[in-house]
């Protein structure tokens, strides 16, 4: 029994509607206990604006240690890293600008994501399975039978997340405007980009005379 075998892929677009955004805080000081101890103070600023509605801090991450200067040690350096979910994205906006005027070491997002994609996978999905069909079909028509049965669908690569288009900020050392002036984020045009979720798979199909 003859039988052609065709892949097939599906991809569907939804609009994110959730964000991750990255944010390190660092300071130095001739000991450990004085470079954490300005860190404390620095991130004092910094912790109010973690506790928005729709904010939530996935992670909080502290590293201490000695700078050294060749073989000579030159002070200390203590450094938090936060890991942010924003599930609520009109408060975005405003958890970039606290951010922003806390002065971070480090800025980095909005890293777009879906909340829940069992909905885009399932219609993937099925793209991905009348994508295999329509290459079959053109396969026997090409061969002048008859396109018979499923007889074996397998998946393919793990379905994925891809953003099609991103606008993120990157923020590191030194900052424009006023000290202490929360900046017009919404100018800087962050709204939620278009998400892709991609399934792939491999179907076997029977071919009539």
């Amino acid at each position: 029994m003859a039988e052609v075998v065709t892949k097939g892929v599906g991809k569907v677009e939804r609009t994110a509607d959730r964000a991750e955004v990255q944010a390190s805080f660092e300071t130095v000081g001739s000991t450990r206990n004085e470079a954490v101890e300005r860190l404390t103070a620095r991130i004092a600023a910094v912790e109010p604006a973690l506790e928005r509605p729709g904010v939530e801090v996935r992670s909080r991450q502290l590293n201490v240690h000695d700078n050294w200067d060749g073989k000579r040690r030159s002070g200390s350096r203590a450094v938090q890293n936060y890991v942010l979910r924003v599930d609520d994205l009109a408060e975005l906006d405003g958890l970039l600008g606290a951010l922003v005027t806390a002065e971070p070491t480090w800025l980095n997002g909005p890293a777009w994501q879906l909340k829940e994609d069992v909905e885009a996978v399932r219609e993937a999905q099925r793209e991905a399975v009348r994508d295999a069909r329509r290459r079959a079909e053109g396969y026997a028509e090409a061969l002048g039978v008859r396109l018979g049965p499923l007889l074996r669908l397998t998946d393919g690569d793990a379905e994925g997340w891809a953003v099609e288009s991103s606008h993120r900020i990157r923020v590191a050392a030194a900052y424009g405007g006023s000290p202490g002036v929360p900046p017009q984020m919404d100018q800087l045009g962050l709204e939620a980009q278009q998400i892709t979720v991609t399934v792939r798979c491999t179907a076997s199909w029977t071919l009539l005379d």
